[in-house]
C-alpha cells in the first residue's frame, strides 16, 4: 500500500462522563478520510495514549483500524517504549499496516543501543516500523550516520521526523530515506523539498488543504497552515486541537486528561482565526465562537 501523503494522528475523544467515544472516532476517522488522507494513526501522542488503559486502547485499534481496512487506507498503529523487551512483546502481534515506534526515551542509550533496539523490534514486529524520532521528548538526538543505519534495517519503512526544524541532516537525509515531516510548523518546507508526507495533528483541521500542499506546494498556503499549526502547538497537544474540534461540534468534549489541562480560550481562539486564515473550506456547518469565548 502506498504510504505516501498526509496522515493524522487521531486525538481520542471523550464524553462527558469522561469514557472514550467510540461513535466519535469513528465519525472523526471516516471524516478526515473524506478530506483526503493517505492514512490513520492510533495511539500516537495526539491520542493520549499514555492516559488510556489498556481496554481503551484496544478500542481504539480495533474503531481506527476497522475504518482503514473498510476505506483501504493505511492505518498505523503507535506503539512501543524503552524497554526493548517490552516493545517486542508488543508489536509482535500487532495488526496494522505499520508500527509507529518511538526512539528509547529517558534512559537515552548510546546510539548502537537505538540501532540495536530498532534490529530486534523489527524482527520481532508482525508489521513494518516507522521510526518515530523526536529529540525533544527522548532526549536522544540522533546522528546523520545512525539515521541512515536505522534506515538499512529490514522491516524499517520510514520516520517520523521531528527534530525542531531544518537542519544540515535533515537536508541531507531528506532524498536518501523517507522522512515524514513529523513537525508540523516545518511539514510545508520538508514537502518543498521533496519528503514523502507528513504525519501530522494539525491536518484534523484544515484537512483538505493539507492534502492539496502535499499534492501540489504552493508558497502562499505553505506558509499559511504553518502559521496555524504554530497556534495549534501553544498549548500542549492535543489541547488546542481539542478546543478547536469541540468548538467545530466535531467532538463533544474538548476535554483532556490529566496531566494535561484544557487550553484556554484565547488559545483556542487564535487557532480558530489562524484556521480560517488558511481557507479551510471543508462543506460544513461549525459552531461559530462568540466574543466570551462559548460556543454557540
Amino acid at each position: 500500500m502506498d504510504v505516501q501523503g498526509i496522515h493524522v494522528p487521531l486525538i481520542t475523544p471523550f464524553g462527558e462522563d469522561g469514557r472514550v467515544d467510540g461513535a466519535v472516532l469513528e465519525r472523526l476517522a471516516q471524516g478526515l478520510l473524506d478530506d483526503g488522507v493517505a492514512g490513520l494513526v492510533a495511539l500516537g501522542t495526539t491520542a493520549e495514549a499514555a492516559a488510556l488503559d489498556e481496554g481503551e486502547r484496544a478500542a481504539v485499534r480495533g474503531i481506527v483500524g476497522r475504518v482503514c481496512r473498510e476505506r483501504g487506507a493505511h492505518f498505523t498503529v503507535g506503539a512501543g517504549s524503552n524497554d526493548t523487551r517490552r516493545t517486542e512483546a508488543e508489536v509482535a502481534g500487532l495488526e496494522a499496516d505499520a508500527a509507529l515506534v518511538t526512539v528509547p526515551y529517558f534512559t537515552r542509550p548510546s546510539e548502537a543501543g537505538v540501532v540495536a533496539h530498532f534490529e530486534r523490534v523489527a524482527a520481532a514486529s508482525a508489521a513494518p516500523l516507522i521510526v518515530y524520532n523526536v529529540p525533544y521528548r527522548t532526549g536522544q538526538t540522533l546522528s546523520r550516520a545512525t539515521v541512515r543505519a536505522l534506515a538499512a534495517i529490514p522491516g524499517v519503512i520510514g520516520f517520523k521526523h521531528a527534530v525542531g526544524g531544518i537542519d544540515a541532516d535533515t537536508v541531507a537525509l531528506v532524498g536518501e530515506v523517507p522522512l515524514y515531516a513529523g513537525d508540523d510548523v516545518f511539514a510545508p518546507a520538508l514537502f518543498a523539498m521533496g519528503a514523502p508526507g507528513g504525519i501530522l495533528a494539525s491536518a484534523h483541521l484544515g484537512t483538505g488543504r493539507w492534502v492539496e500542499l502535499f499534492r501540489a506546494y504552493e508558497p502562499g498556503l505553505g506558509h499559511e497552515l504553518s502559521a496555524m499549526a504554530a497556534t495549534l502547538f501553544a498549548e500542549p497537544n492535543p489541547t488546542v486541537i481539542k478546543a478547536v474540534l469541540h468548538a467545530q461540534g466535531r467532538i463533544p468534549t474538548p476535554a483532556v486528561r490529566l496531566p494535561l489541562l484544557a487550553a484556554g480560550g484565547p488559545a483556542r481562539e487564535t487557532a480558530v482565526r489562524a484556521l480560517a486564515a488558511a481557507g479551510d473550506t471543508r462543506d460544513r456547518t461549525y459552531a461559530l465562537i462568540g466574543e466570551t469565548g462559548q460556543t454557540r
